[in-house]
């Protein structure tokens, strides 16, 4: 299936459930907004995705004389994957992690950690870029990007609707919506079922850029050691700022080990992951 189709997919999935949310809030007219506001957020997420998820993470756009080492290792990268050479950033987190965005190759964006920067050695980060741009070669950075953003507004509208049923009484009549008690079930199954539209997306397009990472940094074991040593530290620090429903982004789960992060894991196993580049390496 292309990127853009489960866009397209994805895209409809997060709408139906802001416009489910939205008759739960507010009957016929909550209906209305809603599908006024999930179109509304079709467009900006498509647009704009890389820009929410950048500001969400406070990252800043650097320059070739403001990181020259990890400018040069995404020159090399991209001139391996043969694609235009993405925007460089860095976010103000001790979290050792990386994340790619962007609407497709020629507006791509590579963010790291300032944590990773001084965690892994140059040839460590040289895997962990690679496999970011691999992400961005094989054009899932659209994809992630959307369901971020649309997935962070469903947690937001879930915690709203979740309030609302909590202390804001029900209201039975037609235009008013539902009962208190379906308000309150679908606050809590909102989140959840964008936690497993991401997680159907995520898991095989983290191997292939795996996979692609290996080859752009030209040795597997780059990478296969970076993720040894962001798997042992992720867990001890978690992300401080951002959304948990941009989890699937990033190289490792960012929020590790916080709350139920691991139930609905957008990752595939880490040692899974490691012995296929250990496998790369030994071909």
């Amino acid at each position: 299936m292309t990127s853009q189709l489960k866009t397209v997919l994805l895209l409809a999935l997060l709408s139906g459930l802001i416009i489910v949310m939205g008759g739960v809030m507010g009957g016929r007219t909550g209906l209305f907004f809603a599908f006024a506001f999930a179109l509304l957020m079709n467009v900006g997420s498509y647009w704009y995705s890389d820009k929410i998820v950048l500001k969400m993470y406070n990252a800043r756009e650097v320059s070739p004389s403001e990181a020259p080492m990890l400018h040069a290792m995404v020159d090399e990268v991209v001139m391996r994957a043969g694609i235009p050479k993405p925007r460089v950033c860095i976010i103000p987190e001790q979290t050792p992690n990386a994340f790619a965005t962007g609407r497709n190759p020629e507006h791509g964006v590579v963010a790291v950690t300032e944590g990773i920067m001084h965690l892994l050695t140059p040839e460590e980060l040289k895997g962990v870029i690679a496999h970011e741009v691999g992400h961005i070669a094989n054009r899932d950075i659209l994809v992630q990007s959307v369901a971020g953003v649309m997935a962070s507004v469903i947690v937001m509208l879930g915690n709203i609707l979740q309030f609302t049923a909590i202390f804001g009484g029900g209201n039975n009549d037609e235009e008013g919506g539902g009962n208190p008690i379906a308000a309150l079930a679908m606050a809590f199954l909102a989140p959840v079922a964008a936690s497993l539209i991401q997680f159907a997306i995520s898991r095989s397009r983290e191997f292939m850029a795996d996979e692609a990472g290996a080859r752009y940094s030209g040795n597997p074991m780059y990478l296969a050691s970076a993720l040894q040593k962001l798997g042992a530290y992720s867990g001890r620090i978690p992300m401080q700022s951002g959304n948990q429903a941009t989890a699937h982004m990033f190289i490792v789960n960012p929020f590790s080990g916080v709350r139920m992060a691991e139930l609905f894991s957008t990752h595939p196993p880490m040692e899974e992951r490691i012995r296929r580049l250990q496998q790369m390496a030994g071909r």
